[in-house]
């Protein structure tokens, strides 16, 4: 064997007990850490039921969270690590941290750009995410977690709900105290009044839709000592209702608009409302849209605005 090729040969051999001396341990370290690897995953999820009774497997505590609504976005944002939620939708503007986020279309549903997100799980409000929509995201291994509310009381479980999801138990309970504390204020002095003014929320003007009976906006007036002007419960939570209807409900209160808007629009189109004592006593309030149509922790906000029209 010549100088060179033994100098050469041997660096070489040297170089190979060098990388066994280095790789070895490596190597074993990598079997310990798959053989724990199984349990760890397992451990970190759970399976829990949300407010439609379905059987959804979350993370024990996700790190990568989205809302699908506006409404379940504010909700988050109210509870959760803020760091934690990865995107908002095109219809989400409160609180203006959210502006921030990356956007994805909830209508129509971009599934793309959510799975270019990749949240762990997705919260979606009922009645604003459908059922199909839901079904998709999930075929794309993405759990979706759905709240439904009812009443106002409804906003606040879901509150707690969400705070035991993503282990911020004491966050979600110091604001539901402090929502509670505002609600009984604002529902202090009503048993002592004597008349319940009936009052119709008007959604559209043509054709007429409104708040039926059956949503939150019902719940609402009970705080503060008023009613639905709508009597019965429709199918529908926002029916549609014929001006024979509304004659004959004759509401004390129109909501969703100005005197003068309604007198422009509205009552150009149905002349034969203005018999209305709504329209009669000229008690036609406008109300902050976001606050009346989304269920979240402004929902308060939105019991003390109407009660200031009420007055």
């Amino acid at each position: 064997m010549n100088k060179a090729f033994a100098v050469k040969f041997y660096g070489l051999l040297s170089l190979w007990r060098l990388l066994l001396v280095l790789c070895v341990p490596l190597l074993l370290f990598g079997c310990e850490a798959k053989k724990t690897a199984v349990p760890a995953t397992d451990a970190a999820v759970h399976t829990v039921t949300d407010d439609l009774g379905r059987k959804v497997t979350l993370p024990v505590q996700p790190t990568r969270i989205m809302g699908l609504d506006a409404s379940m976005t504010e909700m988050l944002y109210a509870v959760a690590d803020t760091g934690t939620i990865v995107g908002r939708t095109q219809h989400c503007d409160y609180p203006n941290a959210v502006l921030s986020k990356p956007v994805v279309n909830n209508y129509p549903m971009d599934y793309e750009r959510l799975l270019f997100l990749k949240p762990q799980v997705v919260f979606a409000t009922e009645g604003i995410i459908s059922a199909e929509v839901a079904a998709q995201v999930q075929k794309m291994g993405i759990p979706v977690y759905f709240q439904a509310y009812d009443s106002v009381s409804d906003v606040l479980r879901g509150l707690r709900d969400l705070g035991k999801l993503l282990k911020r138990e004491e966050q979600a309970r110091n604001l539901v105290d402090s929502l509670t504390q505002k609600l009984q204020a604002l529902s202090s002095d009503t048993a002592q009044q004597r008349e319940r003014p009936k009052v119709l929320a008007i959604i559209w003007k043509d054709p007429i839709y409104v708040f039926g009976r059956n949503t939150i906006f019902t719940d609402k007036l009970r705080y503060i000592g008023a009613d639905n002007a709508v009597p019965e419960v429709f199918a529908q939570q926002s029916p549609a209702l014929t001006r024979e209807y509304i004659l004959k409900i004759n509401p004390d209160v129109l909501v969703g608009g100005t005197f003068e808007e309604f007198e422009k629009t509205f009552f150009t189109l149905y002349p034969e409302l203005r018999r209305i004592k709504a329209y009669q006593q000229k008690r036609i309030y406008s109300v902050t849209d976001n606050l009346m149509s989304r269920t979240s922790p402004r929902v308060v906000e939105s019991v003390a605005e109407l009660k200031a029209l009420l007055r």
